[in-house]
Order: structure tokens, then C-alpha cells, then sequence
């Protein structure tokens, strides 16, 4: 039986072609790598520089303090000795302060006959150059001169006239006080005090400095060289206030404070007195008293004194913060009409 032809398909062989590799292909492979070296490098730089700078802030912070203190400040400056110096000082004034007097005794000076024991008072009497004639009449009426003065003072009261230096020091004003005062010896010169009109508030204060230097006395009495005192009268008034510690004395007054520039008795300052521009209750120049207790309060306090264009108001701000008493007397108001005062205007 003849069978059915059939088909035989011949058997595909595989094959494989040729691998072929485009030379861009190789260029791009070639530029990837240079380029992942260099990167890799950059980073790997950059690691090393961020850890040998942080070595090296470690070691400065190590070395010295982010923050210095005052002491290694004051180290540093050379100022440990003053340091010492200063807390010193300041223990001491802390004390003074507390106890209302000088941690050392008061230093007893002037002349050399005055009594050690306490005086009744200080009285200044703030005089200028140009009042020469005026201090002259001073010494011919209320004012003791030569051995009634030093009588006075063993009586327990001191006057002397009080001013400063001038500008040019050593001219012929300052020559002229100092040929006064070796035939008078009725003066206490301030040495660190310029004699100016527009400076009697700081003038004031150094008279009050000087004065408790030089003198311990139970009150302390600046007078303006423009009235006439009974002195008997104001020694009279003295003791009967002694042993009163505090007491702030005169005939006290008020009144407007002028904002206007170049009208008489203007206040640079006049702002701090408050809208209705009212000066407070203070003692009129012409004649104040204070208690040992609050000139020494001067003395202690005298750096950080404000002063304003007037001494009495100046003083009178020194006065209002304390425990002060405020003693109004009429019989110091030298221009009023009593009979019974110890003051007249000249």
C-alpha cells in the first residue's frame, strides 16, 4: 500500500547574530565614568575640609570661652586692684549712708584755734569778686571781724565768707581774695569750684561739701550776701532747734516755673516739673538751713545731686526724696514786714 507522500519542512537552524556596539555608545560610557571620579573626588574633599574644620573649632572652643566674664574682662584690662578698691569704697559709703554720717570722724580744720567740740553752726555767706565794698560793710555791722570772730567761734559759730576760683586760675581776681583773706581770715574758698554766676547750685553744693570737711557743727547756714542778719537772732533760733535731726529750714516757698527762653529765672529743665510747671516746696535762697544729718547726705550723695538753674531749687530737690522735715519760719523770709525776723534784703 502506497502511502501518502508527505511534507517535510526543513529544520530552521538558529543563528546568531554578530553583537555590534556603536561607538557613541562608548564615548557616553567613557564621559559617565570620568564624570562619577570626579564627583565621587569632590564629595569625597569636601568630606575631608568639613572634618578638619570642625577639628579646628573644637580645639579654639576648648581653648578660650565662648563668653568672657566681668572677672576675666578685669583680668584682661589689669583692673583687678581697682576693682578691689572700688568694692571697698563703695562698702564704706554703704555704711556711711546707713548711720547718716562718715564711717572715719570728720576731719576738724580751718584754724588752727578752733575747738574740737561740736559747733552750734556753719554760717557761709556766698559772696563774688565784685562784692568787696559789700563784705566790708558786712564786717562794720552784723558780721564780728578780728577777735570777735574768734570769740564767736568759741561760742560755737563759724561765718566765713565762701567763694570759688576763677576761670583763669592765679589772676588777679583769685590774687585779690587770697591778699582779703590773709588780712581778714573770714574766708572758705572752694578750690574745685569756678565762681560763675550761672554755677551757684553747684556752688551751694560745694559749700556744703567743705563745710562738713572742715567744720562738725549741729547745722549748717548758707546765706546770700544781699541781706543783713540779726545774728543774734538766727543763734537764738538755732538753739532752740538743736538735737533735731532732719530739719530743713527756711522760708518756704513755691511758685512758676519759666519755660520761656530769656525771661528772668528761666528753667532749661522746666519740663520735669509737670503740666501745671509749679516749682515744689522748697526754702528761698536768700537763707537755708540744714541739720548736720542732711549736709552730710550732700556730702556723701554729692556725684549723683542733680542740679537745676537755681540753687534753692536745686536744693530743694535734694531735700524732697528724704526723710526731711520741712520747717517754714517766717521770721527767715527777709523781705517780709515782721518785726521779729533775723533777716532784711540790703
Amino acid at each position: 500500500m502506497e502511502s501518502l507522500p508527505t511534507t517535510v519542512k526543513p529544520e530552521r537552524r538558529a543563528r546568531s547574530k554578530p553583537l555590534y556596539t556603536s561607538k557613541p555608545s562608548i564615548f557616553m560610557a567613557f564621559f559617565s565614568c570620568l564624570a562619577w571620579l570626579y564627583v565621587a573626588g569632590r564629595l569625597w574633599q569636601d568630606a575631608e575640609n568639613r572634618k578638619l574644620l570642625a577639628s579646628l573649632l573644637q580645639k579654639n572652643a576648648s581653648q578660650r570661652p565662648l563668653i568672657l566674664s566681668v572677672e576675666d574682662k578685669l583680668q584682661v584690662l589689669g583692673c583687678k586692684d581697682l576693682e578691689r578698691r572700688i568694692v571697698e569704697v563703695e562698702m564704706d559709703l554703704t555704711l556711711a549712708k546707713s548711720q547718716g554720717y562718715l564711717k572715719n570722724q570728720l576731719r576738724q580744720s580751718g584754724s588752727s584755734s578752733e575747738p574740737s567740740r561740736k559747733l552750734l553752726a556753719v554760717i557761709g555767706v556766698h559772696t563774688g569778686f565784685g562784692s568787696r565794698l559789700r563784705r566790708n560793710a558786712f564786717r562794720g555791722s552784723w558780721m564780728p571781724k578780728g577777735d570777735a570772730l574768734k570769740k564767736l567761734e568759741e561760742r560755737g559759730v563759724v561765718i566765713r565768707f565762701v567763694i570759688g576760683r576763677s576761670a583763669n586760675r592765679g589772676d588777679t581776681l583769685d590774687r585779690n581774695i587770697d591778699k582779703e583773706n590773709q588780712s581778714t581770715k573770714d574766708f572758705l574758698i572752694l578750690e574745685g569750684h569756678e565762681e560763675a554766676d550761672d554755677e551757684l547750685p553747684k556752688k551751694a553744693k560745694f559749700f556744703f561739701i567743705t563745710a562738713v570737711q572742715n567744720w562738725d557743727a549741729e547745722f549748717y547756714v548758707k546765706v546770700d550776701d544781699n541781706i543783713d542778719l540779726d545774728l543774734e537772732g538766727l543763734i537764738e533760733l538755732l538753739e532752740h532747734r538743736r538735737g533735731q535731726d532732719g530739719t530743713y529750714i527756711g522760708c518756704m516757698k513755691s511758685g512758676d516755673v519759666i519755660a520761656e527762653e530769656g525771661k528772668d529765672w528761666y528753667e532749661p529743665e522746666w519740663w520735669k516739673f509737670g503740666d501745671k510747671k509749679s516749682y515744689f516746696q522748697h526754702a528761698s535762697g536768700s537763707l537755708i538751713i540744714l541739720s548736720k544729718d542732711l549736709a552730710q547726705y550732700i556730702y556723701i550723695n554729692s556725684a549723683s545731686l542733680k542740679t537745676y538753674a537755681h540753687d534753692d531749687v536745686s536744693m530743694g530737690s535734694w531735700m524732697i526724696g528724704l526723710q526731711a522735715t520741712h520747717i517754714d519760719d517766717n521770721r527767715l523770709c527777709c523781705g517780709s514786714v515782721r518785726q521779729d525776723k533775723v533777716c532784711s534784703m540790703v
